[in-house]
């Protein structure tokens, strides 16, 4: 069944108003008509069987039918990475969306080679994850930013493991907390002093090997979600 995320609140009888591109997808791309179904989620209301009623160019309806599952909330693990390139970025989104990360945050760092990226591209991305992997809230991905103006920005309260070798193993301990992935050259030195300064960051390795950064992030939060995570 086709999954679709909207901004309308859903109840059974709701009408559910569709925008443009999910009409154009829908009627042109999957050739949907009146009366198929699909399955809707706003992150808040779980998610609902609805019924096409309406494809028309540019706008179009659902009718929501019935609750096929409660909302549940998704692991509360952040990821902050800096990204080795721009299509990294947009594989990194679509990787954090699956593994369950709940906020998604871009770095610029010492040794970064992006200084720019697509945020509006980067949360469509987001919004296709999500649909497609069957989880029922998409992720906010925040602007790029420097490494000092997150570290700054970071709730004190909330532990911040930067993936670093010679760190040490992750562990269950305190609540999930964050992720961060540096750049393929790694941290500078000014970086990891700054990161020692903060006294929320524990910097962790991801094993023996060199990981290319879109393989460093699902290894970092595969091991999360085997700690913290849904599945777990």
């Amino acid at each position: 069944m086709q999954r679709l995320v909207v901004a309308a609140g859903l109840r059974e009888g709701a009408s559910v108003p569709l925008d443009s591109g999910q009409v154009a997808w829908l009627g042109r791309v999957m050739r949907r008509r009146a009366g198929e179904r699909l399955a809707l989620f706003n992150g808040r209301d779980g998610e609902w069987e609805a019924e096409v009623a309406a494809l028309e160019r540019g706008s179009g309806r659902a009718s929501v039918l019935e609750r096929l599952r409660p909302q549940a909330a998704s692991p509360d693990i952040w990821l902050a990475f800096a990204p080795a390139k721009r299509g990294m970025a947009d594989l990194a989104v679509r990787q954090a969306v699956e593994l369950g990360a709940a906020r998604i945050l871009p770095v610029i760092t010492e040794r970064s080679v992006v200084d720019r990226l697509n945020r509006e591209r980067l949360a469509r991305i987001a919004v296709e994850a999500a649909e497609q992997c069957g989880r029922l809230d998409v992720p906010d991905v925040a602007p790029l930013a420097p490494l000092r103006d997150l570290l700054a920005e970071w709730p004190a309260e909330r532990p911040l493991a930067a993936c670093h070798p010679g760190g040490g193993k992750m562990q269950a301990g305190p609540p999930p907390g964050g992720q961060l992935l540096g750049p393929e050259g790694g941290f500078a030195a000014a970086e990891l002093d700054a990161l020692a300064e903060t006294g929320f960051v524990r910097l962790v390795d991801l094993g023996p090997r060199i990981l290319r950064a879109e393989t460093a992030v699902v290894a970092a939060l595969s091991m999360r979600q085997a700690i913290w995570g849904d599945g777990a």
